[in-house]
């Protein structure tokens, strides 16, 4: 079980206690690949028992597929679990997805939502991406109507600015933003301090570069053809040579502290900030029960900078997104 000190209070005023690491289930909806929905849900009881009580899903995650996947697991047990989902991307012709955050839209995809993880309440309910064609204060507006009305607890943000989050927090507490951050992925640390002034908990997505940290992942060829890191830049073929090199020099230090590279990592990020819980996405019971080593392992200042200098912001070659998705970051 998840000792005291690995516990985070998520937002401010909140009373919410979860572990620094939160399962994300992404991956569990074909994301990355064919995934057998049979060892989803023995991941997902296995996180449960061991503490992990804080779940986060979309409705695009799979169009539906994942909180469907998700009412089965958490069958009877209800209770014992807080649920992060999110609303936002709509299907769109030639394109990954279309983006929708008018207030009308807003409660039909929490009315879905609802449905599909078979609840009455969804406990952290977040806008996928900023809608650059809805005012923030309409969206954020349309999402406080749905706490007045009992069906979603708290409210969160995907990858906003800091003047978009002072707007959203204006009309309503905001007690969560979701982030990129992991070793190649930095940018946030300049804004964690004003996270803090606002009271607003950090859940940091992809804390593993989407698998690359683990050092497992040494050939674009063991990447099946719709996985969506294949659209990424970072594993573009002229990267991912580079950014391989980097993973095999934290592989190097873990193996002086008997872990593995994925451990080292997590283990870095969760003494980064005591605002910060991380979306450790599992598909296998490996991939979660390797994530839940890094509770284990205790990392000392000089290690951890070494790390960090490893890391510093430029070293790793490639954007984060393709084009057609960075265009869409709220800058």
């Amino acid at each position: 079980m998840i000792a005291n000190k690995h516990l985070r209070t998520l937002g401010h005023g909140t009373g919410i206690q979860t572990p620094v690491m939160s399962l994300g289930c992404f991956s569990m909806s074909n994301a990355y690949g064919r995934r057998d929905d049979s060892e989803s849900l023995r991941v997902i009881h296995r996180a449960l028992d061991e503490g992990i009580n804080l779940l986060d899903t979309a409705d695009y995650y799979g169009w539906g597929h994942n909180e469907e996947l998700i009412a089965k697991a958490i069958a009877g047990r209800r209770a014992g679990v807080l649920l992060s989902s999110k609303f936002g991307y709509v299907p769109k012709a030639n394109l990954p997805f279309g983006l929708d955050s008018r207030p009308e839209y807003v409660k039909q995809a929490c009315e879905a939502s609802l449905f599909r993880l078979n609840t009455d309440c969804i406990d952290l309910y977040f806008q996928h991406r900023l809608d650059p064609q809805v005012p923030i204060e309409e969206t954020v507006g349309a999402m406080a109507e749905l706490v007045q009305e009992g069906k979603v607890r708290r409210l969160g943000l995907c990858e906003v600015s800091e003047q978009t989050l002072r707007k959203a927090h204006a009309v309503h507490p905001i007690s969560a933003v979701q982030v990129e951050y992991s070793l190649w992925t930095r940018e946030i640390e300049q804004q964690l301090g004003f996270y803090d002034e606002l009271g607003v908990s950090v859940m940091a997505f992809s804390p593993l570069a989407r698998g690359m940290l683990s050092g497992q992942l040494r050939s674009l060829e063991q990447m099946e053809a719709s996985d969506v890191r294949r659209f990424s830049p970072r594993f573009y073929p002229e990267n991912f040579p580079k950014n391989l090199a980097l993973v095999d020099q934290l592989g190097e230090i873990a193996k002086r502290f008997d872990c593995t590279s994925a451990q080292l990592a997590l283990a870095w990020l969760f003494r980064q900030h005591p605002n910060v819980i991380a979306i450790c996405g599992s598909d296998t019971l490996p991939f979660l029960d390797d994530n839940l080593g890094a509770l284990a392992v205790e990392l000392d200042d000089a290690t951890s900078e070494v790390i960090s200098a490893l890391f510093q912001p430029g070293k790793v070659h490639g954007d984060r997104y393709h084009p057609l998705l960075q265009q869409m970051l709220d800058k």
